[in-house]
């Protein structure tokens, strides 16, 4: 499902204050865009790989989000950050994949008392240990995020953009459009339900739970150069 698309070369992209990148790529500029894309890219896939469960899903709806974000710049206006701006889009995206495929999520609760086999061995098994610390560490990663994954979704996105990304309780409210009392009350409970299952694993995993790699990054910005330079939103100079 995911397209094929070629590597950007890896190049300096400009620094200037955001608000400035944003005007310029609103004017189309595209190497500002681009930094912007670079500032935020992570943040924006791993809101939609919360949503998503799937790296290829992930990166289709990051994708498409930034595009949809430049055919906006014209109307957004800086009441907001930007960064809460893009994550807001972008879980809309995701979430209209979401719907558009019915997909199921899989609540923690219902999991743990699965009659499937393999469902409750995965919840219930610790995780493998070999001498190798990297592998160990891999493993505690991999762990991590298969159990985040089965957190229902509304406590998924707010635990992927508070621990994971350390976005403040104020930008997630205001990004996912819900008061602050409702993030704090949706960050503990997911909080606690992976306590159940993972214990002391969560903090040491943590760190390195959904990578963003240099060339999944250059695959996104490359992939929306490329559609923002058909569809004319990039000026041509």
């Amino acid at each position: 499902m995911t397209n094929s698309l070629p590597l950007a070369a890896t190049r300096p992209s400009p620094v200037g204050p955001e608000a400035d990148l944003v005007a310029a790529a609103a004017r189309g500029e595209g190497a500002a865009f681009e930094a912007l894309m670079r500032r935020h890219n992570q943040l924006v896939f791993r809101t939609a790989r919360s949503i998503l469960s799937s790296d290829a899903e992930a990166e289709e709806a990051t994708q498409e989000a930034w595009l949809k974000a430049w055919r906006a710049l014209d109307r957004f206006r800086a009441e907001s950050r930007f960064s809460t701006w893009i994550v807001r889009i972008t879980r809309n995206e995701a979430l209209g994949r979401l719907r558009r495929a019915a997909a199921q999520v899989i609540p923690l609760e219902v999991a743990m008392i699965s009659s499937d086999r393999e469902t409750r061995s995965a919840l219930a098994d610790e995780p493998h240990r070999t001498p190798e610390a990297e592998f160990a560490r891999a493993e505690a990663r991999r762990l991590m995020e298969a159990r985040i994954d089965l957190l229902p979704e509304v406590y998924r996105t707010v635990f992927m953009l508070r621990a994971v990304e350390e976005m403040s309780v104020e930008d997630v409210a205001v990004a996912l459009e819900i008061p602050e009392a409702t993030v704090r009350s949706r960050f503990f409970r997911a909080r606690s339900l992976l306590r159940e299952s993972l214990a002391r694993e969560m903090d040491d995993a943590l760190a390195g739970a959904f990578a963003f790699d240099g060339a999944r990054c250059d695959r996104i910005v490359a992939g929306v150069m490329a559609q923002a330079r058909a569809e004319g939103l990039q000026r041509e100079d």
